[in-house]
């Protein structure tokens, strides 16, 4: 279990939605919230792994300055647009700037908060097709899809977090569970008649989600807030007592403002 002390320098906690690589813009956004004194966990889709590792190393070098003069730390998770082995491996460890393993805890003013990454992409046949044209064309293949993008559900993380006293007050994710908006697919409808295969699995997906918040509450964890990105809207509903929040693209929220900590 991967359990992170968010350092005393930081006098508060956000959330950020979505930023698909825009890490520039993000930078801009802390700048005219003033956000300052800060933990910034991006709920992913940060857009890494598109690029080769220098890339990121570049990325760093532009908006560092940023972070260092507003002292914000950078905690990134995994999105369905992000390469999965830059956050199981830990491949971006800079000083102010960090990439999550799945199921990692974050300790902030003695309130525990765990980070689940990973969902499905409904443009995922597109993206294959375009990959394996490259391929066929004997192009350089630029990795636009990843097969293990979805959460998973993994027991013995969550085993080893209550072995170990841990009560989560908040889970951080990149979807959600089934009971949460959006619960409708009208919008997505051109997606699914394109890939017969995406409403099953995305109905596994969410099941998967509902399967973590039941364990969770079973397990006597408070869980009062649910952070979650992925749907590129904002929505904020409380449901069996847990407030459920969605942040849009690069939305900021900084924790007092989701009433996160109570």
């Amino acid at each position: 279990m991967n359990i992170f002390n968010i350092p005393e320098q930081y006098a508060s906690f956000c959330v950020c939605g979505d930023i698909h690589g825009e890490f520039k813009t993000l930078a801009y956004n802390l700048k005219q919230q003033k956000i300052e004194n800060a933990v910034i966990v991006v709920a992913g889709d940060c857009g890494i792994g598109f690029e080769k590792a220098v890339h990121y190393s570049l990325i760093y070098e532009k908006i560092s300055k940023t972070l260092k003069e507003r002292n914000i730390f950078l905690l990134l998770m995994r999105g369905n647009h992000d390469d999965p082995d830059y956050f199981s491996n830990g491949k971006i460890d800079f000083p102010l700037m960090k990439t999550l393993p799945d199921y990692s805890v974050l300790r902030f003013s003695d309130k525990y908060f765990l980070c689940i990454g990973g969902a499905i992409s409904i443009d995922r046949k597109y993206r294959q097709e375009k990959m394996w044209l490259d391929k066929s064309k004997g192009r350089t293949i630029r990795p636009l899809y990843w097969e293990n993008e979805t959460a998973i559900f993994n027991g013995d993380a969550l085993d080893e977090i209550s072995k170990n006293g841990i009560k989560i007050d908040c889970v951080i994710s990149h979807t959600c569970p089934s009971f949460c908006f959006p619960v409708s697919k009208s919008s997505i409808e051109c997606w699914l008649s394109e890939d017969p295969e995406l409403d099953s699995d995305l109905i596994l997906e969410r099941a998967t989600m509902d399967k973590i918040y039941t364990r969770l509450v079973d397990d006597g964890h408070p869980l009062k807030n649910w952070v979650y990105a992925h749907f590129h809207g904002s929505n904020t509903e409380s449901i069996n007592g847990t407030n459920f929040s969605m942040l849009n693209i690069v939305e900021i929220k900084e924790i007092r403002t989701l009433n996160l900590i109570i």
